[in-house]
């Protein structure tokens, strides 16, 4: 098993995936509780629900689980939402706020240190790449990450979340026009939509996402009650409810690829490295 996957497509839009995955490394699931055991945070079916909707877009998915470590969470451990309910970069319970770990099997200082080294880090090196491959080319690159998540979750959030949740990191992290892009084929389809909710863009989104230098992230969160027969285990796709969410997606996605081909947004290059994070 390799930690990460990267299909190069040829078009200027990338489709980010870390939470898919669910690989553990050998023996981690004895150290697991039954809940953990249970990997019920997973972003279930994201790559197959995304797969073939953009022909030439490129992939890089995680195949590491997020509760081996979260490769959407800052790798110094600071909190995306301070003062909110979340999980962190080794997360020590799930999103119900049950705890993940037997006694005394929670990751201590140097196995997160050595996890981040053996998985964050590569996952986000190749992603970087294929960022910096894409905009030299065609002089702008569109992160689009795919994200899904149970609809209702009182440890995070009140109430039933929306299907479509877009993030920009409050605007900053996409210009007006990428997210207008992805924003109008949702609001035509008349499901429930927000925009900077309850998830404005994890640290992918706000890491990578700088229009001035030509990177454009937006973060799309899904709630799994729109393609999954039922939000419990064994966590199966419904194939209807599948087919109606992939026709508004691809939708967005196309619209995002017409855009940035046309040169109608920042066409700015500069090395990531130069900008901070947003």
């Amino acid at each position: 098993m390799t930690p990460f996957d990267v299909i190069r497509g040829d078009g200027p839009i990338i489709l980010g995936q870390p939470h898919g995955g669910t690989w553990l490394p050998e023996g981690m699931a004895d150290r697991l509780t039954p809940i953990g055991q249970a990997l019920a945070d997973t972003d279930w079916h994201i790559g197959p629900l995304h797969d073939g909707l953009l022909p030439g877009a490129t992939i890089v998915r995680s195949n590491v689980h997020r509760y081996v470590i979260d490769a959407n969470r800052d790798p110094s451990g600071s909190s995306l939402y301070p003062g909110q309910n979340t999980t962190g970069l080794c997360p020590e319970t799930d999103f119900d706020g049950a705890p993940l770990w037997q006694p005394g099997q929670a990751p201590d200082a140097d196995e997160v240190a050595e996890r981040r080294a053996l998985y964050h880090t590569p996952y986000h090196a190749a992603l970087a790449e294929q960022i910096d491959r894409v905009r030299d080319r065609y002089g702008v690159a569109v992160l689009y990450d795919c994200h899904s998540i149970r609809s209702n979750i009182p440890f995070l959030f009140k109430g039933l979340l929306p299907v479509f949740n877009v993030g920009t990191n409050d605007g900053h992290s996409c210009s007006v026009a990428v997210t207008d892009a992805v924003m109008a084929p949702l609001l035509a389809s008349m499901r429930s939509t927000v925009l900077n909710g309850r998830f404005k863009g994890g640290w992918t989104t706000r890491h990578y996402g700088r229009p001035g230098a030509g990177v454009h992230a937006i973060q799309m969160e899904l709630s799994q009650r729109a393609y999954l027969t039922d939000e419990s285990a064994p966590w199966d796709l419904d194939p209807v409810k599948a087919g109606r969410l992939r026709t508004v997606l691809t939708d967005a996605l196309l619209r995002l690829d017409r855009l940035a081909r046309s040169g109608a947004i920042s066409n700015a290059s500069a090395p990531l490295s130069e900008n901070p994070d947003a």
